[in-house]
């Protein structure tokens, strides 16, 4: 692993916004910063394009918009601090563009920005931001916009009974990036675990079948208790104090936003476990059902 953050800077995508997390979090762990302007708009031109001198001119002038974005980003996060490295990437498609960089570099993130809409607190996140997700193995922060804290509110989305992480490998990295990410900033380290009711699993016509006499409350108390008993051994382990460990109740879509929002967060935690029998990674449990709905910045780190 290189001494570098990646910062991808689109121009549609609050790039400044990009740059100063990115410049943050390079000053936090004392890296370089390399901000890699994602712009295939002379791509999509094609080659045919260019023929002549007035489509030259035109290409021309695409590219000083792009080297000028470039320095202007560049300026707004200069410092004596902080070695800075501006390139301008063209090929497509961006996402396989993206992971090819991250592989020759190997950087300590890749940092890169998010649309999203705060009235309806939910983002947008495009093909690219998936595949990043999906196929990156480098931990990927994912950038909204917001005011971000001196000291950071840092949320660990941790789940100890995953079956596909029987080990916990995972949630072990999420607190090891959490307590790393706390101590450089002096920020709070927060663990997060939901636990669904039995009473909301299943559909409405599994639930018809049900036996009536069925101790569904004694069998949901039985279940909790399995889970915090697994989630106060993941936090012994790694010294969390009991105060710093939450398990609510319910659903993850509903729960995870709810308590980023109570607490004021600005980054959750979260794993991407790799399954090689499906040749493919997923993000936790349920939680690609939730990425879009936080209103906070989102860092995904891999178990392999």
């Amino acid at each position: 692993m290189s001494n570098t953050v990646l910062a991808i800077i689109e121009p549609e995508t609050f790039p400044h916004d990009v740059a100063r997390r990115a410049a943050w979090i390079a000053t936090q762990y004392s890296c370089d910063l390399e901000l890699l302007l994602c712009d295939p708009m002379l791509t999509i031109l094609g080659n045919s394009f260019i023929a002549s001198t007035e489509a030259q001119k035109f290409v021309d002038s695409i590219k000083e918009t792009q080297k000028q974005i470039m320095s202007d980003v560049a300026d707004s996060v200069s410092s004596s601090d902080l070695n800075i490295e501006a390139n301008i990437l063209y090929e497509r498609p961006i996402s396989d563009a993206i992971i090819d960089r991250a592989l020759d570099s190997n950087p300590m993130f890749v940092v890169k920005g998010t649309p999203y809409d705060n009235p309806a607190e939910r983002a947008s996140f495009t093909y690219t931001d998936w595949r990043l997700i999906r196929k990156l193995d480098t931990p990927t922060w994912l950038v909204k916009p917001g005011i971000w804290k001196k000291q950071p509110i840092i949320v660990g989305a941790v789940d100890p009974t995953h079956r596909h992480d029987p080990q916990n490998v995972i949630d072990h990295k999420i607190i090891e990036a959490g307590e790393s990410l706390s101590d450089k900033c002096g920020g709070h380290l927060l663990l997060l675990h939901t636990c669904q009711r039995l009473v909301e699993a299943g559909s409405p016509a599994t639930k018809s079948f049900m036996p009536t006499n069925l101790p569904i409350d004694e069998l949901d108390k039985k279940i909790r208790e399995s889970h915090r008993c697994q989630l106060d051994a993941l936090a012994q382990a790694n010294d969390i104090p009991s105060d710093d460990v939450h398990q609510l109740p319910g659903r993850m879509p509903e729960i995870l936003p709810a308590f980023v929002r109570t607490h004021g967060a600005n980054v959750i935690i979260m794993g991407a476990i790799a399954r090689t029998s499906l040749k493919r990674r997923i993000v936790g449990s349920t939680a690609e059902k939730v990425l879009d709905q936080l209103p906070c910045d989102i860092l995904l780190v891999r178990n392999a």
